[in-house]
């Protein structure tokens, strides 16, 4: 949800605090392949006037959020937010139970295959854990890196796994944010990968993320009350992983992955 998008959603909402909400979307502007940036890109990148983006930069430079680079005029993410990354992973208790299988899951397919477990972050699956084989090539994500959520195989199966409320809020913030004459294709692709996930326990993605990437994904519901929905895919380069070899042999063993997480991970507060 844009920064524009969620005030108009929290209008006359007198518990809301504004100024978090835009310093927040300042931070969410940096990404992993970033340097350094200026306050004019991140205007652009947050559509917040470049005033009060001076401002913003200032104060989470001020609290080291931000780091100011004279020589340049810009700003780099400082070490307090990997901080507040790792907190939060921390309590992610799925990923040490998930990891050994993934490491094994992605061994088994070879080739650089990577397998990924995500959650959402606004209309982005950000991933929280990650595995994969030596190989000459492999996808360039690790934990941090963000992937379309309606373009994506994990996305797709993690808008499986949510309420129906929360399906169709995201479906039309999705429409609120396609290229004009885009949606009807995407609303097709994304309804065929949800009668995917309800038919076969899966849905498939051949080349309609990246044209090159074909992969497979399985929704992880809650495991226990107060935990997030979350997703699992396996993916690499189109020329490694056949229809066949996605449906036929990691499709079951990604099905039987979460599966096992599923009753393996018990409610903290039982």
């Amino acid at each position: 949800m844009s920064a524009e998008q969620t005030e108009k959603h929290v209008e006359g909402d007198r518990q809301f605090v504004v100024a978090l909400q835009r310093g927040l979307d300042i931070l969410r502007c940096f990404r992993p392949s970033d340097g350094a940036l200026g306050n004019t890109e991140l205007a652009l990148r947050s559509k917040l006037p470049q005033s009060t983006v001076s401002r913003l930069t200032y104060t989470l430079s001020k609290l080291g959020y931000l780091v100011y680079l004279e020589d340049e005029g810009r700003y780099r993410i400082g070490l307090p937010v990997l901080g507040l990354g790792y907190s939060c992973l921390a309590g992610f208790r799925i990923r040490h139970a998930a990891q050994p299988l993934m490491d094994k899951l992605a061994e088994f397919a070879g080739n650089g295959v990577l397998v990924a477990l995500g959650g959402r972050a606004e209309l982005s699956m950000i991933y929280i854990a990650c595995a994969r084989s030596p190989g000459v090539i492999s996808l360039q994500l690790d934990v941090g890196s963000r992937v379309s959520m309606r373009r994506s195989s994990i996305g797709r199966a993690y808008m499986s796994a949510v309420s129906e409320a929360e399906r169709e809020e995201l479906m039309q913030q999705i429409e609120a944010g396609a290229e004009p004459g885009r949606w009807p294709q995407l609303q097709s692709e994304i309804s065929r990968a949800l009668e995917e996930v309800r038919t076969k326990g899966y849905c498939m993605n051949m080349g309609e993320w990246q044209q090159e990437v074909h992969s497979i994904a399985v929704p992880i519901p809650p495991l226990y009350p107060g935990s997030p929905v979350l997703a699992m895919n396996c993916g690499g380069p189109a020329y490694l992983l056949s229809r066949d070899r996605l449906e036929n042999e990691l499709a079951p063993r990604l099905i039987a992955l979460a599966q096992q997480l599923r009753r393996g991970i018990p409610d903290p507060d039982s």
